[in-house]
């Protein structure tokens, strides 16, 4: 009995470690530019354009998004591997550092949820802050960005609706996969 529990652990185990990869990659496909709109409901509230950006670094091993507000970049995320878990730091217009972690990914569905693990430079326990992200990727050229924002005990969420204006090729060092399909 306790054979087959320890080969069963080992496989969900493997099968994360699969889809963490394998949504690592279909965020690669992201790069390029994109325009759309946001909108905050809750306790903060308002609507206004939103143009974002994604490449590759690291030699292809994260992908980078630099949300744009008034030409002005003001939120930048980074999505990598930390062993089998995909993560994400996002660099907040809040001056803070959430860092999070995917707790549900349906590759299918087009669907990816982060949340919250800790954070860095949080300047009180009631300073706003990410506490989860949302990625809906309805079509190539088209998905929905969500943050869940926790301020003063208030909750917030900004929906950010973005279609893609430019694909860019992979960067330079990107993975050899990445590059042959140039």
């Amino acid at each position: 009995m306790r054979k087959l529990l320890l080969i069963l652990t080992c496989a969900a185990t493997i099968s994360s470690a699969q889809d963490n990869a394998a949504a690592l990659q279909k965020l690669r496909s992201l790069a390029g530019d994109w325009e759309g709109t946001l909108e905050w409901t809750g306790a903060r509230t308002g609507t206004g354009p939103v143009s974002a950006s994604y490449y590759e670094t690291g030699g292809g091993s994260a992908v980078v998004e630099n949300l744009i507000m008034g030409g002005v970049p003001t939120m930048t995320s980074v999505y990598h591997l930390d062993g089998a878990d995909l993560r994400m730091t996002h660099y907040c217009g809040a001056q803070n550092q959430p860092r999070l972690k995917a707790s549900r990914i349906d590759l299918a569905e087009g669907e990816l949820d982060f949340k919250f693990v800790d954070i860095t430079n949080l300047k009180s326990p009631d300073a706003g802050h990410v506490v989860g992200v949302e990625l809906r990727l309805l079509a190539a050229d088209h998905f929905i960005l969500s943050f869940a924002f926790l301020g003063a005990g208030k909750t917030s969420r900004e929906r950010i609706d973005l279609k893609r204006v430019s694909a860019k090729p992979p960067a330079i060092g990107a993975t050899p996969s990445a590059r042959d399909n140039r």
